[in-house]
């Protein structure tokens, strides 16, 4: 069984859909938590993002492209952009370094 095999069976229009959207910011949550490094943090925001947008309608989601592929390449920018805030919303401040006084192993 091919991808547009599958795909048709799934209908051609369910990555337009608000919920599956919100489903895939839960797993990335969800994997979040599992391994964390702000990596499927990102992905998750971006996720909500786009569940966002469709959930708003028409006047929102109008201006998105109707195809997989381009939806998938604005979920990768909104991805890489919500990265980008994380790592400087939570990086050391300038100059400082990470110093341990004390050992676990103690």
């Amino acid at each position: 069984m091919d991808l547009t095999t599958i795909l048709a069976l799934l209908g051609e229009s369910w990555w337009r859909e608000w919920w599956a959207w919100g489903m895939l910011a839960a797993l990335m949550g969800i994997l979040e938590l599992i391994v964390p490094g702000y990596i499927f943090l990102g992905f998750s925001i971006a996720a909500t993002a786009m569940a966002g947008i469709f959930l708003i309608g028409e006047p929102v989601a109008g201006w998105l492209p109707e195809g997989l592929p381009a939806l998938a390449l604005v979920f990768a920018v909104l991805s890489i952009l919500s990265w980008v805030a994380l790592r400087l919303m939570f990086r050391l401040p300038r100059g400082q370094v990470k110093t341990f006084d004390y050992d676990i192993n103690e």
